[in-house]
């Protein structure tokens, strides 16, 4: 498939009246998954010279095992797997996250706090904001958040390679928080969920912007049907945590790639509305990203946290296999 890129430069022949190309993707369609259509594309506006930036702090997080120790597959198998908190040495964005023996594995570095202090860390933290580590051997050291998770209320940061030896369970971090708050000026019923303007702009550069139709066409790596989401519904916010995709049909996973998706992957979820929690809505999208692995619990799956949703259907996803956090916000050095 041809993929089209928003560079500052294309921004402004954008604005000059030059065209991109955008392809939109529906397994359940019957026309061609490869079609790309033209579409004259305009930057996402945002209320970003009234959003607040502030501090907030965390700290490394030891391994978490429940008191059963046991996993069990809606098959009656048991097993005991590794599972969220720690330091993931060999999982990190951009890597999958399904082939793996672990259950709701959380990639790169899951961080926490105590008390209340650990709720306004889950909502304050934006994907794509930028951490800086204040204790320990790594101190002074900068990484970048990559997700939240829910039930656990952890959040995942990613740094460069050469951090993750210095790290110790128990490093304290410091998260510049900005994104909260933030709104959509120029489209119409577009929430934004989760997002730090680092993200918007690097989704910005690499394809997202409002068609001639008035929806915003995002690039994903998967489009996904709410039918099989799980484990997450309930709730009233969706601005902290994430919610499962199910992965226990192996037809439904072959049908949509489900086996090929990575922490990190940009995916559109269809008929789901995020604005106000999660919930089936015909014609609604939502999109998020891949932020935990694949587990064998009857509900359960890879945890997406939502950015972006519109109820009424104003989001028009293509595909992109390069629409991952590692390639978007230049993870991993």
């Amino acid at each position: 498939m041809k993929r089209y890129t928003i560079t500052l430069f294309t921004i402004f022949l954008i604005s000059a009246g030059f065209t991109l190309e955008a392809a939109a993707t529906n397994p359940d369609r019957n026309d061609n998954p490869e079609k790309v259509e033209e579409q004259q594309l305009t930057p996402l506006e945002v209320n970003r010279d009234r959003l607040v930036e502030m501090a907030v702090t965390g700290y490394v997080r030891e391994p978490f095992i429940t008191p059963a120790t046991y996993r069990i597959s809606p098959e009656g198998t048991v097993k005991a797997l590794p599972g969220t908190g720690s330091i993931t040495y060999n999982y990190r964005v951009g890597d999958s996250a399904v082939d793996m023996a672990g259950d709701h594995v959380e990639p790169s570095v899951s961080i926490t706090n105590d008390g209340d202090d650990q709720r306004a860390l889950n909502i304050l933290a934006q994907v794509g904001n930028d951490v800086r580590i204040i204790s320990g051997d790594a101190k002074g050291k900068t990484g970048t958040v990559i997700g939240k998770h829910g039930g656990i209320e952890n959040v995942m940061v990613e740094f460069d390679d050469e951090v993750y030896d210095l790290l110790n369970i128990g490093d304290r971090m410091q998260v510049r928080v900005v994104g909260l708050g933030m709104e959509a000026l120029n489209g119409e019923d577009l929430y934004l969920r989760n997002l730090s303007p680092r993200l918007l702009d690097a989704l910005t550069e690499n394809g997202m912007g409002l068609n001639n139709d008035g929806n915003l066409a995002v690039p994903v790596t998967h489009i996904i049907p709410a039918k099989i989401m799980g484990s997450g519904l309930g709730r009233n916010s969706v601005h902290s945590g994430d919610y499962d995709i199910q992965m226990f049909d192996e037809g439904i996973n072959e049908r949509y790639n489900l086996n090929a998706l990575r922490f990190g992957d940009i995916v559109a979820i269809e008929n789901a509305d995020h604005a106000h929690g999660r919930i089936y809505r015909e014609g609604a999208w939502s999109i998020g990203v891949v932020v935990h692995g694949i587990s064998t619990v009857a509900g359960h799956g890879p945890g997406v946290t939502s950015l972006i949703t519109s109820p009424s259907g104003n989001i028009e996803p293509y595909i992109d296999e390069n629409s991952n956090l590692k390639y978007l916000l230049h993870l991993r050095r």
